[in-house]
């Protein structure tokens, strides 16, 4: 059997008990380490489960899956994800590897950055699709993401932007070169993303991400963690944010929509910047009936 096994947002205690058994029964167990990062040393996730992991990076998962999946169909492997197992692509590709062939699969789901971002008090049947925002280089500044919030937020529907994280990535000259040398671990934090909206709202001009009459939240390390962070505010007020207060990585970002219910103004406004002016504008821009 080949599981894909989510272990959650915070920690080696976060693994499910199906999940942990999974694990336990498998001759091989590997560590998805590029798509998102866990808050605790592979150490630790050893010792509690009582087995060694094999890091699995980015060129393990794309170009030697075959390795991972060699006599699964023989025996118990398990491939670890941190938050839920579909929470990218990647994993997908993987499980239609293994029914090409023929190994029994199973996936064992935790929670996800995707239903953990309801600790900011925004309904998650009010949530759009999701985003992604990469790192802007001087000759490359991808788009694509604000006709998505574009599409978002014509439905009045809140946006979930995830934001970049660069683990073991190479320089263009490294790469170029074949040198297997990486670049230092690079996390987007919200002022970097918020940065980057108005930049790309700036170019654009169709009002989508009006600095001082959108309404976002930032949050980070949601998932039940001590560190967890939560702040709300206008996109021009998370800008000039002091970027401390936002709290290590890893960081999101919500554009909020504007089908606000006033229960959600309500819970946010006690993480904002400025309690008046998240309520003023939900009121006076997002029509927001604030008396019910």
């Amino acid at each position: 059997m080949f599981y894909v096994v989510g272990l959650g947002l915070c920690d080696e205690k976060d693994i499910t008990v199906r999940g942990l058994e999974a694990v336990k029964s498998s001759s091989r167990v590997y560590l998805e380490a590029y798509t998102s990062i866990l808050m605790v040393k592979k150490e630790r996730l050893e010792a509690f489960y009582g087995k060694d992991l094999i890091v699995a990076d980015r060129d393990m998962v794309e170009t030697q899956s075959d390795d991972i999946l060699k006599d699964a169909d023989k025996e118990n492997v398990s491939l670890l994800v941190v938050g839920d197992p579909f929470g990218a692509t990647t994993h997908i590709d993987m499980v239609l590897r293994a029914r090409a062939l023929n190994i029994p699969t199973k996936v064992i789901h935790n929670a996800s950055i995707m239903n953990a971002v309801g600790a900011c008090g925004l309904q998650l049947y009010n949530f759009g699709q999701a985003v992604s925002l990469v790192f802007f280089t001087e000759t490359w500044k991808p788009d694509s993401f604000y006709d998505r919030i574009k599409e978002n937020a014509a439905l009045g529907l809140h946006t979930l932007v995830l934001l970049d994280i660069k683990v073991k990535e190479q320089s263009e000259e490294n790469l170029a070169r074949g040198r297997k040398i990486y670049e230092p671990p690079r996390y987007m934090s919200i002022p970097q993303a918020v940065s980057q909206l108005i930049e790309i709202e700036e170019l654009r001009g169709d009002g989508v991400l009006s600095p001082d009459s959108t309404l976002a939240i930032g949050l980070s390390r949601v998932g039940g963690m001590e560190e967890q962070r939560i702040v709300s505010g206008t996109l021009a007020e998370l800008h000039i944010h002091p970027e401390e207060a936002f709290g290590e990585p890893l960081h999101s970002l919500i554009i909020v929509g504007k089908r606000l219910h006033h229960l959600e103004v309500d819970y946010a406004q006690d993480f904002a910047v400025n309690r008046d002016s998240w309520r003023s504008v939900a009121k006076d821009v997002y029509n927001c009936n604030l008396d019910e």
